[in-house]
C-alpha cells in the first residue's frame, strides 16, 4: 500500500472531523453516568471486534514483533485517553481542550531530542498560529488558565498523545496497519475493562445504560474503528508534526458541531479561532519553495 502525502493528510483531517463529532457522543455517555474506563472498555472491544471481522486474514498472521509494537502503541493510546478523561473531571472543558492541544508543540521537541530531526521552518509559525487559534477557540484568551490537578493530568495526556503520533511515524511501526488497528482496539478494551473493574465498579449501578450505551457504540464504530484506522494508515505516509497539527483540529470541529446542534452559541472567538487554525493548516500544506523559488546566480 502506498498513498501520497496529500491523500494521507486528507485521511487525518477526516479522522479529526469524526473525532470532533465524537465529543457530542462522549458527553452523552458521561451524562449517563459512564466513567472513562467503562467507555474505554466498550468502545475498545467494539473497535477490536470490527477490526477482526474486516481484517481477520491479516490479523491471523500477526508476528511477535507486530504484537509487541501494537501493544506498545495501544498502551500509549490508552494512557492518553485515560489521563485526558480523568483531567476533564477536575478542570473545565476549555482548559482540557487547550492543554490537550499542546501536544502539537511537544511533537517537534520529541523529534529533535530523540531523533535529531529538525522540523521545517514553516512548522514554527504554524504551531504558534495553531496555539493562538486554540486560545480563542476555548475562551482561554478571555479568561486565562488557572492550573489545578485536572490541568496537570491533561498535560500528561498531551505528552502521551505526542508520543503516540511520533511512535506511529517511526520505521519500527511500519507494520500491517490492519494488525495495528486491532492491537489498538484490543489494548484499549482490555485495559479499560481492567481499570473499570478495579476502580469504577461502584459507579455501575448509577449508569443509565439505556441512555449511554448507544453513544458509546457509535464512538466504537466511528471514532475508534473508523477514525483511528484512518489515523494509522494516514500517518504512515506523512510526517509527525503536520500530522499533529491536522489531528489537533478535532477541537475546532468539536466546537463547530456543538454550535450546529445547539449546545453552545456561535461567537466571534469561535470564528477567529477556527480561521487561525485553518490558516495554520494552509501554512503546513503550501510548498513555499515552489511558490517563491530562489533565484539562481547568473
Amino acid at each position: 500500500m502506498s498513498i501520497s502525502k496529500g491523500r494521507a493528510n486528507v485521511m487525518l483531517l477526516v479522522a479529526a472531523v469524526i473525532w470532533g463529532a465524537g465529543y457530542l457522543f462522549s458527553k452523552q455517555a458521561t451524562n449517563a453516568g459512564m466513567q472513562a474506563g467503562t467507555i474505554n472498555a466498550i468502545r475498545g472491544l467494539i473497535y477490536a471486534g470490527l477490526a477482526y471481522l474486516v481484517f481477520h486474514k491479516a490479523i491471523n498472521h500477526m508476528s511477535w514483533v507486530d504484537f509487541r509494537v501494537g501493544l506498545t502503541a495501544g498502551i500509549i493510546n490508552f494512557l492518553g485517553f485515560q489521563f485526558q478523561t480523568m483531567g476533564l473531571m477536575h478542570t473545565t472543558p476549555a482548559n482540557n481542550a487547550f492543554l490537550t492541544a499542546i501536544y502539537v508543540v511537544m511533537i517537534p521537541i520529541i523529534m529533535f531530542v530523540f531523533f535529531h530531526k529538525r522540523p521545517e521552518l514553516k512548522t514554527y509559525p504554524a504551531i504558534i498560529i495553531c496555539m493562538v487559534g486554540m486560545m480563542f477557540l476555548t475562551g482561554i484568551v478571555d479568561h486565562g488558565v488557572s492550573l489545578h490537578i485536572g490541568d496537570l493530568l491533561t498535560i500528561v495526556s498531551a505528552l502521551f498523545y505526542a508520543l503516540q503520533i511520533v511512535y506511529f511515524s517511526l520505521p519500527a511501526t511500519d507494520m500491517n496497519p490492519w494488525v495495528l488497528s486491532f492491537m489498538l482496539g484490543i489494548t484499549q478494551g482490555v485495559f479499560g475493562l481492567i481499570y473499570a473493574l478495579i476502580f469504577e465498579r461502584g459507579s455501575f449501578s448509577g449508569i443509565n445504560w439505556q441512555a449511554g450505551i448507544l453513544p458509546v457504540i457509535i464512538l466504537g464504530i466511528f471514532s475508534s474503528f473508523g477514525a483511528q484506522t484512518l489515523q494509522v494508515v494516514g500517518q504512515r505516509f506523512t510526517d509527525a508534526t503536520p500530522a499533529g497539527i491536522i489531528l489537533m483540529t478535532e477541537s475546532m470541529f468539536g466546537s463547530i458541531f456543538s454550535v450546529v446542534f445547539g449546545f453552545e452559541p456561535f461567537t466571534n472567538d469561535l470564528l477567529i479561532g477556527g480561521v487561525l487554525i485553518m490558516i495554520a493548516l494552509l501554512v503546513m500544506q503550501l510548498n513555499f519553495r515552489k511558490m517563491w523559488p530562489r533565484k539562481q546566480p547568473e
